[in-house]
């Protein structure tokens, strides 16, 4: 059992909360909701959001929690406000409309058997590709084959501070490719750009770093991974949800 917590806190160019975007008859964000409220393993929902979508969706979750200036910051505040700490947590963002309460509850599951601190869902392109055949996405070359990432994380909350303390660096660095190298490794980085990494080489790398048992976990649900971010990618979701 987990609790969950969903990062709504992103604005489109209009200033308006990209979690209040329409598809269909529900926001976008209420997708989410809904899945989660079916999962049979999460147990509270919780949200980062503004006042506007607070107005929306209160209802029908734990607690909002205002956000902050970033992601990290806003994970750190969450955990802050959430008071049962011996509960693993599971983040995501809000803009995974096509997620399914089944693909969530396989996702805890497989990272609970695991007994680990943090687990990240893996998509093969191959099976994104047959799914979804029209759908762009960013993809890794590993040793073991080609991957892109989800939009949802499992971290037990006794190593977020640890966590996110050392992601904070990350992100600050992400576009400073020396600094980078330091924290990485040069040799880590050239043998992922040349798709000479395997998964068991990363996870043991980013544990070390982390000072976390980290897995990833290969999940036969590309939906986790669709995100909107653009009109097409609406269009796309009604497809998907077969609305006119």
């Amino acid at each position: 059992m987990v609790n969950a917590l969903i990062l709504a806190g992103d604005r489109g160019e209009d200033g308006v909360s990209k979690a209040l975007l329409r598809i269909g008859q529900k926001y976008m964000i209420e997708y989410i909701i809904d899945a989660l409220n079916g999962c049979a393993n999460v147990k509270d929902i919780y949200i980062v959001c503004d006042e506007n979508v607070e107005n929306k969706i209160s209802s029908k979750v734990k607690g909002c929690i205002r956000p902050r200036e970033g992601i990290i910051e806003n994970i750190q505040s969450a955990s802050e406000y959430i008071k049962d700490k011996n509960t693993p947590l599971i983040i995501c963002t809000a803009d995974i409309p096509l997620v399914s309460s089944e693909a969530v509850d396989d996702f805890i599951i497989e990272c609970e058997s695991k007994n680990i601190d943090v687990g990240y869902p893996i998509i093969d392109k191959r099976l994104n590709d047959v799914k979804y055949p029209d759908v762009k996405r960013t993809y890794v070359k590993m040793k073991e084959g080609t991957y892109t990432g989800g939009n949802i994380i499992y971290i037990k909350m006794e190593v977020i501070d640890k966590f996110t303390d050392k992601a904070k660096q990350l992100v600050q660095y992400r576009k400073k490719p020396l600094k980078m190298s330091r924290i990485l490794g040069l040799t880590f980085l050239l043998r992922l750009a040349l798709g000479k990494l395997t998964i068991p080489a990363v996870e043991s790398k980013i544990g070390r770093m982390f000072d976390v048992n980290g897995k990833a976990i290969l999940t036969k649900y590309p939906e986790i991974g669709n995100d909107v971010d653009k009109q097409e990618d609406i269009d796309f979701v009604k497809k998907y949800l077969n609305i006119v």
